[in-house]
């Protein structure tokens, strides 16, 4: 009798443990909305704008056109730079067309509130374990991003969030663009252009996200900005249903906490 080698052994553990067990009840769909940390460039601080300078150097394309000013809008995309104002999330519960999507904000002009918030949600939700985050591009954006903000703002990070000890079959966190990707390494794929390759309702309406930064530091309307996250959320629910196979959940059926 042979004897199974560690390799064997350890691809008897991952298959176990890779191969998902979550239903689509233990799954926490969301989506972020980030500002730069400041209303304009004007208004950094002396010191951040040398080290936004670096950055901004490195994004400048066209050195007749773009300036370290003039891109300062694209600080919010970078968590040393700025910062989260609204984190959406969604639940499924019940099941076929009895599915049922219930919505929920945090948003904060205090950004550590509004983590905290979420941190205390989450970390209750996830408690019994076997618990997944699922975002659109959240393995490259959303949750990196969180997991930052967390830090700076001197908080723990959530443990369904954090990588530090677990292997890659051990990390809950699934994403649809990865999942759209299909093993292929590929560009970027929007979740506009992915709904409406799937035949689903484009997420925004009155806004998308190059006006984020305008509505926060301008028109100061977080519940705006909170509406168009929860269509972004309601968009990638939708989205992995159809990468799935599954039904839509209903207009109707779509519940805002």
């Amino acid at each position: 009798m042979f004897r199974k080698s560690n390799v064997q052994k350890e691809s008897t553990s991952y298959k176990k443990n890779f191969m998902p067990s979550h239903t689509l009840n233990n799954i926490l769909f969301l989506d972020i909305e980030t500002v730069p940390a400041y209303a304009s460039y004007e208004h950094v601080p002396e010191d951040w704008k040398i080290l936004w300078g670096r950055k901004a150097d490195l994004l400048i394309k066209d050195k007749q056109v773009d300036t370290q000013e003039n891109i300062y809008n694209r600080a919010g995309i970078y968590a040393e730079f700025g910062k989260i104002v609204c984190i959406s999330c969604g639940i499924i519960s019940g099941y076929g067309s009895a599915k049922k999507l219930l919505l929920k904000s945090f948003y904060d002009h205090d950004e550590s509130q509004l983590l905290k918030e979420f941190c205390e949600m989450v970390t209750k939700w996830s408690s019994d374990g076997n618990k997944y985050l699922c975002a659109h591009n959240g393995k490259d954006f959303d949750f990196p991003f969180m997991c930052r903000r967390f830090l700076v703002n001197g908080l723990t990070i959530p443990n369904i969030m954090g990588l530090s000890g677990k292997r890659p079959w051990e990390i809950p966190h699934l994403d649809t663009m990865e999942l759209w990707k299909f093993g292929e390494y590929k560009n970027f794929t929007s979740l506009n252009l992915l709904a409406q390759v799937l035949g689903i309702p484009s997420p925004k309406d009155d806004m998308d996200g190059s006006m984020v930064h305008e509505v926060y530091w301008k028109e100061k309307d977080l519940v705006r900005i909170a509406n168009y996250c929860q269509k972004d959320v309601i968009t990638v629910v939708q989205v992995y249903l159809r990468l799935e196979n599954d039904r839509l959940i209903s207009q109707e059926n779509i519940e805002i906490k």
